[in-house]
């Protein structure tokens, strides 16, 4: 019996230590919060599920705790959950921030108690905040000078713009706006907010469309929705080599449309398919977020890190739109840059989801948030 006792205290003994051993690992690990906000597209989905992969990788998933908090589109609340975070003993927060300017207060708190925060997409302007985002002043340059000179500098435009109050879609808009006031010929006749959304484009261009027809319009710049402006148009009768050109963002959607209507592509249905439709697909690529993490847990190692680290639209044409078979990293490495519809079932999905600077994620972290290794 005195045996049996001993073995049991023995094995409570290992329990006990297993525990603390556990608890010790548990706080060598970096506390990481992601503080979203705006979270009503698939672009905020796909950024989520790619810096969650980052986490789960076999890089980091021994290194870090990752906490994900989101506010919606209310700095009120960001700045509270911010706060929150701090309290708790964050070591960093990266962070969508909703405003570049409302959250300053709260993180340059943080950064007072030893906390490094990192944004992705949007900017902060806190200078103790690190950023990382795709140059949105380009994107819009970009996108609206190709519009215009497709449109041989004459011509009525629709805009649809993105989420107010965000520094994307402020500086889109400055740039784009700079850009056609330079042709006088253009004229903006219509404008709405799509929010980044393509079930808000659709209501949108119905609107515009009831008092501006078809007929009427030359072309538009879409922060997002050109894919559902080239299905509206192919519902309405307009064949497919007179859809008006459409500048806007890297949705799956609106690249396979690109393509040649002649095209095979495996899937393609409906108006999920190759039409020859002229575009250009600039994008705020799906992995900044993945990057701040990189970035965050790179400034806790003691690392050097930029305190801004740009990354370019990577505009995408009728010319060099490629399909991916199978979507492999190894394969996006070799250029394609659009999938098919029998591996993206969603066409408003966004495709620009590699870089070589992150082997850690691919597509199925864009998709199920599941890193590459």
């Amino acid at each position: 019996m005195k045996a049996i006792n001993i073995l049991k205290g023995v094995g409570l003994g290992l329990g006990v230590a297993a525990s603390v051993a556990g608890a010790a690992h548990a706080a060598d690990k970096y506390k990481i919060y992601l503080s979203m906000s705006y979270i009503g597209n698939d672009w905020q989905d796909e950024a989520a599920k790619m810096l969650k992969a980052m986490a789960a990788s076999n890089e980091y998933k021994d290194k870090v705790d990752l906490k994900v908090q989101v506010a919606g589109p209310n700095a009120q609340k960001q700045i509270q959950q911010i706060n929150a975070m701090v309290a708790a003993g964050a070591k960093a927060i990266i962070v969508y921030p909703i405003s570049p300017t409302a959250l300053n207060e709260a993180v340059k708190a943080a950064c007072d108690k030893g906390v490094v925060v990192v944004a992705y997409d949007g900017i902060i302007d806190e200078q103790c905040a690190f950023n990382t985002h795709v140059d949105q002043f380009e994107w819009g340059k970009v996108t609206a000078e190709w519009l215009a000179k497709k449109l041989n500098g004459k011509g009525n435009v629709v805009m649809i713009t993105g989420v107010n109050g965000t520094s994307v879609d402020t500086l889109r808009n400055k740039a784009a706006r700079e850009v056609f006031a330079k042709y006088p010929d253009i004229k903006v006749v219509a404008e709405a907010n799509g929010m980044w959304s393509q079930a808000v484009a659709r209501t949108e261009l119905n609107k515009i469309v009831a008092t501006h027809p078809w007929s009427s319009i030359d072309g538009l710049w879409m922060q997002a929705g050109c894919m559902t402006a080239n299905a509206m148009q192919s519902e309405a009768g307009i064949p497919d080599d007179k859809i008006r050109p459409c500048a806007g963002e890297g949705e799956n959607g609106t690249r396979i449309q690109m393509l040649p209507a002649s095209t095979k592509v495996e899937g393609a249905s409906g108006t999920y398919r190759p039409m020859g439709a002229q575009g250009l697909s600039a994008s705020s690529q799906v992995y900044p977020g993945a990057m701040a993490f990189k970035m965050a847990v790179d400034k806790l190692d003691g690392k050097d890190v930029p305190k801004m680290k740009l990354l370019s639209p990577g505009p995408v044409t009728n010319e060099t739109v490629k399909i991916c078979e199978t979507g492999s990293w190894e394969e996006m490495k070799a250029g394609c840059n659009v999938f098919s519809p029998t591996i993206i079932t969603n066409p408003g999905w966004f495709a620009s989801v590699y870089t070589p600077d992150l082997p850690e994620v691919g597509l199925q972290a864009a998709l199920v948030g599941q890193p590459e290794n």
